[in-house]
C-alpha cells in the first residue's frame, strides 16, 4: 500500500531520539524465553507490498529473481488472486487475518469517519495528513484502535484461532496483528515524555510479534534506525526471520510483510521491478541459512503473495487528480484540521483512488449528490444504499445498477444476489439465464457490499477511473506513478506463489487464505 502506515508516524516522532541516542540494538522482548512448541507442520508467508504478476514475470524472465523462480518452479504460481476492497493495507490485512470481508471484520479503510464517536479516523495515509490530524492521534489509532477496537471482536484473527488450538505463530511487521498474547513494547523515551506511549504499553499480539523499534525479536537486529525506517524496511523483517529460523523457532505460521516495494510501485509505476529484485534478494538470505534452497521448501509451506494491484496514474497533474472538494464545492466539507463542526455538510473519506463521501447534511440527498459526482468523467462508479438495496451508477455509462444479496443469481464464489438494471456499469455478464460472470470488477457485489456494511453513516462510494486518484485535504498524490484502492481489476488482482502443500483455497481470494492456511496446518 501506499506506505507502511506506522512506517511514517513513527519515523516523524521518534526522530528526536535518534539526534541524541546512540544507535538502537539489543532492544528484544525476550520473546524467544517462552516454550516453544515444535510444530508438525509450518506455513511461512512473506506478503510483498503491491506484488504484481506483470512485473514479476520481467523480473524472473531477467533473471533477476532467482529465488521467486526457484519457488515457482517447485510450486504453483497464481497470477489473479482477488483482494478485498478498498485495496488499501489496513483493510487487506483484516482480511487475511480474519478470513471476512470489511461487512464482519469492520475495519472499512485506511481514512473514514465513524459516526458513532463523530470522529475522522486515519492510520495515517500521508505525511500533510498526519501533521493536519495531529502524529499523536494517527499513531494512536494504527497502534491501538486499529488493533483493539475497530478490528471486530466478533471475528478471530488466524493468530487467535491457532492460540486457542495450542499452535504458536508469528507477525513480523504486519499493521493488523491481534493475538491471545500480551506483549510489552520498547518504548523510547520520547514517546514517553510526550505521552505518546506510557512506559508500560502493550498490545496483544502472536506469540512471536515483531513490528520495528517497538517490538523486536532479534536482539542484534540493526535495521532500526532512523534512516531505515525504524524497522520498517524489508532487511529488518528478514532479520527478524532468519532470527527465528537461526533459533529453531519458526512456529506453526508466519506472516512476514516486505514494505519496500509498493513505495517503489507508487513513484515509479506499475512496471518497476528493482523492488522485486531486493525482495528476492531478501528471501535468498532466507534460503541460504538451511543446507539448500531445496531444504528450506522441505522444512516449510512457503506462501509469497502481493496484496493488491496498482494503476498507472497519468503525468498530467491537472489530469490526473479529481479535487472531490472542486466537485463538491457547493457544500461545506469537513476541515481534517479540527473536530466535526455543527456547520459541516459532508466529510471525505479518502482511500486514493476511492472515497467514501459522508453525507452529514440530512437534506442532502445519495441521488443528487450522485448526479452531480456523475459530471465529472473521470470518476468510474457511485454507489449508494437505499434500505437493502444498494445503488450504482457509472461517470460514462447511462443507466442505474441496483444489487441486494439473497436472489436467484449465482455468481463463481457461490454468493447469490437479487439484481436489476444495467449490469454492464460493473461490466457484468450474465449467463445461463441466472449466472453471474465479473468482468473488469472482480467480486464486485461482495466487496462492493461488505463496504456499506462496514461500518454505520450515511455514505456514498466512489472510485476512480484508472489513470485518475482522488485528492483533498492532506491526501497523497501519485502523479506520473501507480495508486490503487479501487474496485478495479488493475488495482485488485495479485500473484500468489505456494510451494510444499497440494491443497488450494477454495476460490482465489484473499478472503479464502485463512480457511486455506488452518487446513494445510490441519493436515
Amino acid at each position: 500500500m501506499k506506505f507502511v502506515i506506522s512506517f511514517i508516524v513513527i519515523s516523524f516522532i521518534l526522530f528526536i531520539i535518534y539526534l541524541n541516542l546512540p544507535p538502537t540494538t539489543g532492544q528484544s522482548n525476550n520473546q524467544l524465553d517462552t516454550p516453544h512448541v515444535s510444530p508438525s507442520k509450518r506455513v511461512v508467508l512473506i506478503m510483498i507490498d503491491s506484488l504484481m504478476d506483470k512485473p514479476l514475470q520481467s523480473a524472473v524472465k531477467e533473471g533477476k529473481a532467482p529465488a521467486l523462480q526457484f519457488l515457482i518452479n517447485n510450486g504453483r504460481y497464481y497470477p489473479k488472486m482477488v483482494s478485498s476492497y478498498p485495496t488499501m493495507s489496513v483493510t487487506i490485512d483484516s482480511t487475511l487475518l480474519t478470513g471476512t470481508y470489511a461487512e464482519k471484520h469492520k475495519v472499512p479503510a485506511l481514512v473514514w469517519y465513524d459516526e458513532q464517536e463523530k470522529r475522522f479516523i486515519s492510520y495515517g495515509s500521508d505525511t500533510k495528513e498526519i501533521f493536519k490530524l495531529g502524529p499523536k492521534q494517527v499513531f494512536k489509532e494504527s497502534m491501538f484502535h486499529l488493533n483493539e477496537h475497530h478490528l471486530s471482536d466478533q471475528v478471530k484473527t488466524i493468530h487467535e484461532e491457532l492460540g486457542d488450538r495450542g499452535l504458536q505463530s508469528a507477525s513480523i511487521n504486519t499493521l493488523v496483528f491481534r493475538g491471545n498474547n500480551t506483549h510489552m513494547l520498547h518504548v523510547p523515551k520520547f514517546l514517553e515524555v510526550f505521552h505518546f506511549l506510557n512506559k508500560d504499553a502493550s498490545v496483544k499480539g502472536p506469540s512471536y510479534f515483531s513490528y520495528g523499534i517497538l517490538s523486536t525479536l532479534n536482539p542484534k537486529n540493526k535495521y532500526t534506525r532512523f534512516w531505515q525506517g525504524l524497522g520498517f524496511n524489508d532487511k529488518y523483517a528478514t532479520e527478524e526471520l532468519k532470527y527465528l529460523i537461526e533459533q529453531d523457532r519458526i512456529p506453526s505460521f508466519s506472516l512476514v510483510y516486505f514494505s519496500d516495494n509498493d513505495k517503489k510501485v507508487h513513484k515509479k509505476g506499475v512496471n518497476e521491478t528493482k523492488g522485486i529484485e531486493e525482495a528476492d534478494k531478501r528471501l535468498q538470505t532466507l534460503f541460504n541459512k538451511y543446507d539448500s534452497w531445496e531444504k528450506a521448501l522441505k522444512d516449510n509451506v512457503w506462501i509469497v503473495m502481493g496484496d493488491s494491484g496498482q494503476t498507472s496514474i497519468e503525468s498530467d497533474k491537472e489530469k490526473a487528480l479529481v479535487d472531490l472538494r472542486k466537485v463538491l464545492k457547493d457544500y461545506r466539507i469537513h476541515k481534517i484540521s479540527g473536530p466535526i463542526q455543527k456547520q459541516d455538510q459532508i466529510v471525505l473519506g479518502l482511500n486514493e483512488r476511492m472515497s467514501f463521501i459522508y453525507l452529514l447534511d440530512e437534506s442532502l440527498k445519495h441521488e443528487f449528490i450522485a448526479k452531480q459526482l456523475q459530471k465529472d468523467k473521470r470518476i468510474d462508479t457511485i454507489a449508494w444504499k437505499e434500505g437493502k438495496t444498494l445503488k450504482v451508477i457509472s461517470g460514462d455509462k447511462k443507466g442505474v445498477f441496483s444489487f441486494q444479496r439473497t436472489g436467484k443469481f449465482i455468481d463463481q464464489y457461490g454468493q447469490s444476489w437479487k439484481i436489476d438494471g444495467d449490469t454492464h456499469i460493473l461490466d457484468i455478464t450474465i449467463k445461463n439465464g441466472h449466472s453471474i460472470v465479473y468482468g473488469d470488477y472482480p467480486d464486485a457485489l461482495a466487496r462492493l457490499s461488505s463496504s456499506f456494511y462496514s461500518h454505520t453513516g450515511n455514505f456514498l462510494v466512489v472510485n476512480a477511473k484508472p489513470g485518475f486518484e482522488f485528492i483533498g485535504e492532506g491526501s497523497p498524490t501519485h502523479v506520473g506513478g501507480a495508486s490503487h484502492g479501487s474496485l478495479h481489476k488493475q488495482d485488485t488482482y495479485f500473484p500468489m506463489i505456494v510451494t510444499g502443500t497440494e491443497l488450494e483455497p477454495k476460490h482465489l481470494r484473499m478472503v479464502d487464505v485463512k480457511e486455506w492456511i488452518l487446513n494445510i496446518l490441519d493436515e
